[in-house]
């Protein structure tokens, strides 16, 4: 995670942070799941949300430091949330999509 903090009023707020993922269908999906969202202060919240290779990676510009812990916070608590349904339902999902292209005689 990096951060650049400017003390002058109007500057914004610039974090970056990159989450990896088993492969690159997870990153994709965390992405879709969470993109899916808008800031609820979008004049005071930037978010670009990209994939490289199997890692997403967010940029969030803020205007103060406070909206940027407030954003990563919440932002880490989406993160979360996907990698544990992804956990809990990627494995049968997976099986479920070898089973049909497998079919048995």
């Amino acid at each position: 995670m990096s951060t650049s903090e400017s003390t002058s009023k109007g500057e914004w707020h610039k974090i970056s942070v990159r989450i990896p993922f088993a492969n690159p269908q997870h990153a994709s999906i965390a992405k879709q799941a969470i993109e899916v969202d808008r800031e609820l202060q979008p004049h005071a919240v930037k978010r670009e949300l990209s994939i490289d290779g199997d890692v997403l990676v967010a940029t969030f510009s803020t205007l103060t430091v406070r909206l940027a812990r407030l954003t990563l916070n919440s932002f880490l608590e989406n993160v979360d949330l996907v990698v544990r349904t992804i956990g809990q339902f990627a494995h049968d999902a997976e099986q479920r999509s070898t089973s049909h292209s497998h079919p048995s005689a």
